[in-house]
């Protein structure tokens, strides 16, 4: 069941800026303890502000998602297991942004960024193979 290509490449395309936004803020952030720190600290904080702002923007896309593609591929019995892992990733990555923005607390925080940093990293991988087996089960 493919979506529209409109509807799609606007998916492409914030994931994209949440992809290139958070991979950059994870180096600005190891380098804002060397030299040039206070350009480092300065770029962070504003890939930190574009990476919210696109998480927005994707949580406006994922909720239209739901009844265009979820469901209606889930009540076809089409391509499950990786949409159920897509649905999973997405669940754990807005969840942990939710705890990294607003949790104050020092003992979950690090575990929360270290949870999102590793699905958000591995999502490109998730969603590569989400459309392979998609487009493999043939045409809807």
């Amino acid at each position: 069941m493919r979506l529209d290509h409109r509807f799609r490449w606007a998916l492409y395309a914030v994931f994209g800026v949440l992809f290139v936004t958070g991979a950059a803020w994870l180096v600005a952030d190891q380098l804002k303890q060397g030299d040039r720190a206070d350009l480092w600290q300065t770029t962070g904080a504003y890939l930190l502000m574009i990476h919210g702002g696109a998480a927005m923007l994707m949580l406006m896309l994922i909720g239209a998602l739901v009844p265009v593609h979820l469901l209606r591929c889930w009540r076809a019995r089409k391509n499950r297991l990786s949409g159920s892992a897509m649905a999973t990733a997405n669940a754990v990555l807005i969840v942990t942004a939710f705890g990294l923005y607003y949790a104050g607390s020092d003992a979950i925080r690090p575990w929360m960024s270290v949870v999102h940093m590793w699905f958000g990293l591995a999502l490109p991988i998730l969603i590569a193979v989400h459309i392979v087996l998609g487009r493999r089960s043939g045409p809807s």
